[in-house]
């Protein structure tokens, strides 16, 4: 698979995008420093939510914004009052809109199941008012579970295996509760709709979505972190139906695929199959929603540019830090990729960052969802120190 030639042309300018100026931001009455990109402003629109995860814009303007809490939450433009749309229970991660004849469906994925509404503004839902369409593997362990709709219309699903070295695998030949690690697509040609795997072989791909330009699938992934603290680096990844990435059998180490011992079970397919990532952001980053600017968001500013919220790392330093040194932290942040035709010349920037004191590595806020809204201002959550939504808009 080749990228378009406007990837290339993209690399060269990430000046731009780089170029970055000081905002201070007032966040329950203090006042922090964040470094955005130039001729740009950000505010902070609601720090009432709970848990806040993913999130997605229904047609009529709706915000709805999945939760680690149970419940998933409603703004309404100028999106600053945040109201319990849906009283679903357990860990209702992400939300989907899609346009049929029956209406505009809300897909709603939990950590046990797929699940569609119709929607309507203004209800508020319980998790009776829903439809189980297909249920998941549950259970501890990267419980998180990623609902998306296609240019084509179709539903996708994204959840990670348990652990680092998990014998799970999108395939039928495996038990249910190990059918894990990957992309699934609803297949709704029969009389019942059923998931099949579309990428296999990812340890935790929470975000995902599609390159305008060229309608591929592109998703992050959180990589293992059992290898030490600076390989393997998180893999960003081109995901066509059938690509298989080889976790947790196989990880991309200095740039050469490789099998990693942890795990003894057989590979259900060989190393010949790997595919390679498209970029590479640094090991433990946790790498989380993705999201296209399309032509008319931020002005065009970063039309063919993946943004990806970064969550940070838990207590991991750089290498040659002690452990427990909570300033050696992956930071959070957020990045644009501007993608070259291998990892090698594809180059990740920092987009807006400043969430982590450089000293002690205290946090103030973790991005973790991401969308672009119908004004073509980038929102994104904080799922903790200050939990809420925030907008990333082009200075007037």
């Amino acid at each position: 698979m080749k990228h378009p030639l406007s990837r290339l042309i993209l690399s060269s300018l990430l000046c731009l995008p780089c170029m970055a100026s000081a905002a201070t931001l007032t966040v329950n009455n203090k006042t922090y420093t964040l470094n955005i990109p130039e001729n740009t402003t950000i505010e902070v629109l609601n720090t009432e939510m709970q848990g806040p995860r993913f999130m997605a814009f229904a047609s009529n303007g709706d915000l709805l914004v999945g939760s680690n809490s149970g419940t998933v939450y409603r703004l309404k433009a100028p999106y600053k009052k945040a109201e319990a749309a849906i009283q679903f229970g357990g860990y209702p991660h992400s939300v989907a809109f899609r346009q049929t004849a029956a209406g505009e469906e809300i897909w709603l994925a939990e950590t046990g199941g797929l699940y569609r509404a119709i929607y309507q503004t203004g209800r508020v839902y319980s998790r009776s008012d829903f439809t189980l369409v297909e249920a998941l593997p549950g259970g501890g362990g990267h419980n998180s579970r990623t609902v998306g709709v296609g240019p084509d219309n179709r539903v996708y699903v994204a959840y990670g295996i348990t652990g680092n070295c998990s014998n799970e695998y999108l395939s039928p030949d495996y038990p249910f509760n190990q059918r894990r690690g990957g992309v699934m697509v609803l297949d709704e040609t029969g009389a019942k709709p059923v998931l099949k795997p579309f990428g296999s072989g990812l340890r935790n791909p929470v975000g995902f979505d599609w390159d305008p330009a060229s309608g591929i699938l592109y998703a992050s992934n959180n990589g293992p972190d059992h290898q030490g603290f600076d390989e393997p680096k998180e893999v960003f990844v081109a995901i066509e139906e059938g690509d298989f990435f080889g976790m947790p059998w196989f990880q991309t180490v200095r740039g050469k695929v490789t099998r990693d011992t942890c795990i003894s079970a057989t590979p259900p397919r060989p190393i010949s199959e790997v595919k390679s990532p498209a970029a590479l952001l640094p090991a433990r980053s946790a790498p989380m929603a993705v999201a296209f600017p399309k032509a008319k968001d931020f002005n065009g500013r970063f039309a063919g540019q993946a943004f990806v919220a970064i969550h940070g790392s838990w207590g991991t330093p750089p290498s040659g830090t002690a452990i427990g040194d909570l300033a050696g932290r992956r930071e959070p942040r957020i990045v644009s990729i501007a993608l070259g035709e291998t990892a090698s010349t594809s180059v990740a920037s920092d987009l807006v960052y400043g969430f982590q004191d450089d000293s002690n590595g205290s946090r103030w806020a973790r991005p973790v969802g991401l969308a672009f809204g119908p004004d073509g201002a980038l929102y994104f959550t904080s799922d903790a120190g200050n939990q809420g939504l925030f907008r990333l808009k082009p200075a007037q």
